[in-house]
């Protein structure tokens, strides 16, 4: 298999992940908002740090505010992390391997293109963004779908998979980390009403809060959450569950091979030093530092998949 095509579906699904993310986020931000009897606007920066384009913004738009956050993220063309932007960039990707795809999976891509160029082809209002958001991860949610349902369990599927749970693991804990550190007005705030909200929409924006209701009591707080989002692998968005699924691409991908490559060293790692503890040891040795030395494994792991299937040769 070239290196170029492995390349391309694995950046393809990554970007398509991220604009389901992405868009879970903008829902997420204006329930957050609500939340707040202050200025609801500069609640938008926590959304823009949990995506990670909050310095773009600040170059090209300047002054915070709720319309300038949800078109910065869904839709600006200057933020390459939008979700129009991350939908053109999946098809693009899409295009460069079209043999490598079922007709049913290009069919979807190019779909959810057409659909996200037609909506977002103005400033989406306030009123129609429900909906909106509603369309665009029903377009994603189509492609995956149509992966599952019709891509032969080869090495094109593999990659795929890989992009779309490298990307859905640094998702989940970007989101974990922000709220932590960036949501809470101040440390008087953990465990009051507020707090409790807040923890209950970041579930919201994994497509959590369901699955952790059917599972857990009314009165379950930030620690059964945070277990929920890290370790518990019954969540397609926990970081346990995606990091399984890595392992299990990896060493597909590596079978018939005399030794294990090193992304393989890697997620083994990964999975044996951070996935493995209770969540009371997380957060004595501290949740941000913990979330943070897993983002930089996954950033160290994408790097290292490149390097082991030869990317850009």
């Amino acid at each position: 298999m070239l290196g170029k095509t492995a390349n391309g579906l694995f950046w393809m699904y990554r970007y398509l992940e991220r604009a389901e993310n992405t868009a879970r986020l903008i829902e997420t931000g204006q329930r957050i908002a609500l939340t707040r009897l202050g200025d609801s606007d500069e609640e938008w920066r926590s959304v823009l740090l949990s995506a990670g384009v909050w310095p773009g913004y600040e170059q090209y738009k300047g002054e915070l505010t709720k319309e300038g956050a949800i078109d910065w993220l869904l839709r600006s063309k200057n933020n390459p992390s939008s979700v129009r932007a991350c939908i053109g960039t999946a098809r693009m990707n899409a295009r460069l391997v079209r043999t490598a795809l079922t007709g049913e999976v290009w069919e979807s891509v190019n779909a959810a293109y057409m659909n996200a160029e037609k909506i977002l082809a103005r400033q989406v209002s306030e009123r129609d963004l429900p909906g909106c958001l509603r369309t665009l991860r029903q377009h994603t949610a189509l492609v995956r779908g149509m992966t599952h349902g019709t891509m032969l369990r080869e090495a094109n599927y593999e990659f795929s998979r890989l992009g779309t749970f490298l990307e859905r693991a640094d998702n989940t804990g970007r989101i974990l980390d922000v709220k932590y550190y960036v949501l809470l007005p101040s440390a008087r705030a953990v465990g009051s009403a507020l707090d409790n909200v807040q923890w209950e929409s970041i579930l919201r924006s994994v497509a959590a809060r369901g699955g952790f209701r059917m599972g857990h009591s009314s009165d379950a707080g930030p620690r059964e959450i945070t277990h929920f989002l890290i370790l518990d692998q019954r969540l397609p968005r926990s970081l346990a569950f995606c990091a399984h699924r890595l392992q299990d691409n990896l060493k597909r991908l590596n079978s018939g091979r005399g030794k294990p490559t090193d992304s393989m060293k890697l997620v083994d790692m990964l999975l044996r030093k951070y996935l493995t503890h209770e969540v009371e040891a997380i957060f004595e040795y501290g949740l941000h530092e913990f979330i943070q030395e897993i983002l930089g494994l996954l950033g160290d792991l994408t790097a290292q998949i490149q390097i082991d299937y030869r990317f850009y040769e």
